[in-house]
């Protein structure tokens, strides 16, 4: 399956979007989510950094939890039963999408605060 076209590269990935939208009740949440902050981007036209840094942590957030997906799946179907070296890789996985999760909160909240304040320009 190396080296295929990239309509097909594409394909496949568009796939695994679509599987962990429809499986995934935290993946529709933080997709959700993602489209808050665009829309709120949108509307408040903040500098470019603020894109930058929302959107990288938007997307930071989705891509963890689809590798998250991911690894759940290929390990529920590798060894079904309970097992504490699996818990701990799912575990593991889990809390790096909390991190990611966590640090686009500190970064939203930091905006918010950028936008309320509003400290004067030094002109």
């Amino acid at each position: 399956m190396k080296n295929q076209p990239f309509p097909q590269r594409l394909s496949y990935s568009l796939q695994g979007i679509r599987v962990a939208w429809q499986q995934e009740a935290s993946f529709r949440f933080q997709s959700l989510m993602a489209l808050a902050v665009v829309a709120l981007l949108i509307t408040l036209r903040p500098a470019a950094i603020w894109w930058a840094l929302l959107l990288l942590n938007c997307g930071l957030v989705l891509a963890a939890e689809l590798i998250n997906t991911a690894l759940e799946h290929a390990l529920d179907h590798l060894h079904p039963e309970i097992h504490p070296a699996i818990k701990v890789s799912k575990d593991c996985a889990a809390g790096a999408v909390l991190i990611f999760s966590l640090s686009s909160v500190a970064t939203f909240l930091a905006f918010l605060w950028s936008a309320v304040v509003r400290t004067p320009s030094p002109h």
